[in-house]
């Protein structure tokens, strides 16, 4: 798996990217600009392309970009999303941290979690 780093993925205008930080980080951290919130538990089952209960608007070509605190759990996280039949998903190294540290856009955090 080719890992980014912020720049990169900041650069895939067709992008999806999922954090899936608990809450009380985002809460207390923020949010990536424009990124999808999905509880890890179910991050699978909402992002199999063949699956009835996946999130609209992407397809198994689509990039994926998963996201933690520090870029260690994502990477398990972009690993199990290749063997479901997203070859495109990868993580982001350094995590939501070094997105922040780069200076790129964020939101205030707190949005409501797909579950």
């Amino acid at each position: 798996m080719t890992r980014l780093t912020p720049a990169e993925a900041h650069a895939l205008p067709d992008a999806l990217i999922v954090d899936i930080r608990p809450l009380h980080n985002r809460l207390a951290e923020g949010e990536i600009e424009n990124s999808v919130v999905v509880e890890r538990i179910v991050l699978e089952w909402r992002l199999d392309p063949t699956g009835d209960w996946r999130l609209p608007g992407f397809t198994a070509d689509t990039p994926v970009v998963v996201v933690c605190n520090e870029g260690y759990s994502s990477s398990l996280a972009a690993r199990d999303l290749q063997r479901i039949g997203l070859p495109n998903a990868t993580d982001l190294i350094g995590g939501y941290r070094a997105w922040r540290a780069a200076g790129l856009p964020v939101r205030e955090g707190g949005t409501q979690a797909v579950v």
